[in-house]
């Protein structure tokens, strides 16, 4: 399985994707061919039994309402469109740290509570992961993605309009609560469409977007006030911006998951019939609220806890994360302050971070995505080990770590301005490698957990990126930007070892981990790991030779 497949793996626990059958016009006699493993009634003591249900709705090999058989045009202007909408949420999380003065100026409040423009933003990441994803997996990515997005849009008018700073605070985080609709849909889009062999590209260039737009936020913030456009605009453009994209979603992007797809062909076959046994997965699960809001709010947390191996990943993303995030507090002083540029001069030097990443989103689908593609023709019919997801980490940690020692010790006022500047190429390039690397481990280890494992990360990660710019000021002021940026570089340090020391004793811990699956090596199946586990609130069921069922 192709490691970028997270919600592939969440739809094959529906049991909808992959499962052929016919469409509304075919006969019912293609649908009496059609078979599903269902699971074992409770006397059985672990055999399987094969059953036929004639009246579950499946695809049919060509079905055009199959995503995976949508046109390649089709496809790639969704990829687009996803990526879009990411790019305009993450872009509207640093607009506001070029606007700060001027707030200043008019409410009378501090730094701090200015920095908070942007930390309460990201904080509305911790909570919309945990509601958009499941309720995208009950009721549809477009429903969900409509209803948030247009109040997304909303929020971002009430900051326009805002006469207070405390009603500007409280609109930044529903922005970033409902912002993390696209955060967190948009990748499964990604999943739903795309096949294994050209997932990897779709999902490298998704990856870059997170990351562009609170690259490029600055420098159109800075312009705008440079000009002497009042704050308010910033958000006017925000709000036209995200109307927009809004606009695009609502009219252009179809439903992509499989299984709400077979829900409404099961409806439209009970009406076009007149029979009421036409079913679909979907509509069969039966999970109590007790059992929901475990699996939506318990699981992501006991994870985060109880398994070292997600631990020690979180928080070395969750430290990257929040060092991207601290920068736009850390890049005025340095510029602004220390080198006298303007807000729009100084939102510039943000640039070279997206250049970085673009640069290394390339090299990524031009060298590494080829050597994965060969890995899997080498180890087929079985996975890929996971370790090697964790070979670009490797090579991109210890770039990670001298970038903060290049910034900080070319922060002078008497050094040119290139110097420190230029520091961000890196900064970006390793951002982007060491995000790939660990979040396709983390899917590759996990894989049916993935969705929880991925939640936490999610979350504890946009508590740092919250975290993080509200002590950057005190911190760049009181150590200054050279020693400041020292204790950022040796804190990369210290974790740099990571992914090595995943990479010898992954396994081993993938095995005492009751959430990783079985796995098999060259045909050998491990006695240790997890049971059957639930995820995207369907269970994993296995037979008695430990077989998925």
């Amino acid at each position: 399985m192709n490691g970028h497949n997270l919600n592939l793996v969440m739809v094959d626990d529906h049991g909808s994707l992959g499962c052929e059958s016919s469409t509304v016009s075919k006969s019912a006699a293609s649908h009496m061919s059609s078979s599903r493993r269902l699971p074992n009634h409770p006397g059985q003591q672990g055999e399987t039994e094969e059953k036929l249900d004639p009246f579950e709705v499946q695809f049919d090999p060509d079905d055009p309402e199959n995503p995976h058989n949508w046109s390649r045009r089709k496809r790639w202007y969704l990829t687009g469109l996803s990526g879009l909408l990411v790019l305009n949420a993450t872009f509207a999380s640093s607009v506001p740290s070029e606007i700060v003065g001027p707030l200043e100026h008019e409410f009378g409040f501090s730094i701090e509570v200015g920095a908070l423009l942007i930390s309460l933003f990201v904080a509305g990441y911790c909570v919309g992961p945990l509601l958009w994803g499941p309720l995208s997996e009950q009721y549809g990515r477009r429903i969900i993605g409509i209803i948030s997005f247009t109040i997304y849009t909303g929020s971002q008018v009430g900051c326009a309009l805002s006469p207070n700073s405390a009603s500007l605070l409280i609109f930044r985080f529903l922005g970033g609560t409902f912002a993390a609709s696209p955060m967190t849909n948009s990748g499964a889009i990604i999943s739903d469409i795309w096949d294994a062999d050209t997932r990897g590209t779709a999902m490298a260039l998704f990856t870059l977007a997170p990351f562009a737009g609170p690259s490029l936020g600055p420098t159109v913030g800075g312009f705008m006030v440079t000009a002497g456009v009042s704050w308010r605009w910033v958000f006017w453009l925000l709000a036209m911006f995200a109307g927009a994209c809004g606009i695009l979603l609502t009219l252009t992007q179809p439903e992509t998951y499989s299984p709400v797809i077979l829900v409404r062909k099961a409806k439209r076959l009970r009406k076009e019939t007149g029979d009421d046994r036409w079913w679909a997965p979907l509509e069969r699960q039966q999970v109590g609220l007790r059992q929901h809001l475990e699996h939506i709010l318990g699981r992501p947390f006991e994870m985060l806890f109880m398994e070292p191996m997600l631990v020690a990943i979180n928080l070395y993303m969750s430290f990257v994360y929040g060092c991207m995030y601290l920068l736009f507090e850390a890049y005025p002083i340095v510029f602004s302050v220390g080198h006298g540029l303007n807000p729009g001069k100084s939102g510039l030097m943000f640039m070279p971070i997206f250049v970085g990443g673009t640069a290394a989103c390339l090299v990524y689908m031009l060298y590494w995505n080829p050597i994965y593609k060969r890995l899997v023709k080498q180890y087929a019919p079985d996975p890929v080990p996971p370790e090697f997801r964790l070979d670009i980490c490797a090579w991109a940690a210890p770039g990670f770590a001298l970038s903060f020692f290049w910034f900080g010790w070319t922060s002078f006022p008497s050094i040119s301005i290139w110097a420190p500047m230029m520091s961000g190429l890196v900064i970006g390039f390793t951002i982007i490698w060491i995000f790939l690397g660990l979040l396709n481990y983390t899917i590759d280890a996990y894989l049916f957990a993935a969705a929880s494992a991925l939640a936490a990360n999610t979350v504890l990660r946009s508590i740092f990126g919250a975290g993080f710019p509200l002590f950057a000021n005190q911190m760049f002021d009181k150590l200054n930007p050279r020693w400041a940026s020292t204790l950022l570089g040796c804190i990369a340090l210290l974790m740099m070892p990571l992914p090595l020391v995943l990479k010898r004793y992954g396994p081993f811990l993938q095995r005492k981990s009751r959430f990783t699956p079985k796995r098999t090596v060259n045909g050998t199946r491990s006695e240790e790991g997890s049971q059957g586990v639930m995820d995207g609130e369907v269970e994993v069921k296995r037979d008695s030779q430990g077989t998925r069922v």
